[in-house]
């Protein structure tokens, strides 16, 4: 005992510098980490999920359904396309709440989103395949982070609405299921005009059931 006793000394003795070090980093990590997730909290900003929603209107009611919700890293896949859906998410404005990603990448990703929620529709094809009776719309997608006053928490949202409805909505604001769903409303409005502006921020995708 004595002798594992003095070898444990003489390790303290030679690398408790370093030990004490490590110590140190590890205990700053976690302090920050604690900071961040309060800061998070207080801001009720949540840039590092993503959340699918479908947006409807149904008897003059405007209605707003989470399909998923995921890390952004297991949408994307890759640590740089997540840090600049982040970074892109952090430059939205009221005005526009789009993301303003590079024209050339945005089709990428808009088609990750895409084989995200194809997923959860697969079955649909797979009946349509055997010749079974299915039925078939044309939704968009498009990538948003919505920062007006009445947004209640702020993610990466993917947003999926078919694509008649967008190209139509109603001259009169429907009704809402909560007072924060305005800023949805104002946000589609403003998406009916940037997709004939802007059609590189949208991709379409045909949904089976």
């Amino acid at each position: 005992m004595e002798q594992i006793l003095q070898a444990i000394t003489d390790w303290l003795d030679d690398n408790w510098l370093k030990f004490l070090t490590g110590l140190l980093l590890a205990s700053a990590g976690w302090f920050l980490g604690q900071w961040r997730a309060r800061r998070k909290w207080h801001k009720k900003e949540f840039l590092d999920r993503l959340n699918v929603s479908l947006n409807m209107i149904q008897d003059g009611r405007l209605m707003i359904r989470t399909v998923l919700e995921k890390s952004c890293r297991d949408i994307f896949l890759n640590d740089l396309a997540v840090a600049a859906v982040t970074a892109a998410s952090q430059q939205t404005t009221a005005a526009d709440p789009t993301l303003p990603l590079p024209k050339d990448d945005y089709w990428y990703y808009l088609n990750s989103v895409l084989n995200e929620v194809g997923e959860q529709f697969s079955i649909g094809q797979m009946r349509r395949d055997m010749g079974q009776s299915v039925t078939r719309e044309t939704y968009l997608i498009f990538l948003t982070s919505e920062c007006a006053g009445a947004a209640r928490t702020r993610k990466v949202r993917a947003m999926l609405i078919q694509k008649k409805l967008l190209e139509n909505l109603p001259a009169d604001a429907p009704a809402l299921e909560a007072e924060s769903h305005i800023t949805r409303w104002q946000t589609l409005q403003f998406l009916a005009q940037e997709s004939k502006l802007a059609p590189h921020k949208f991709i379409e995708m045909e949904i089976c059931l």
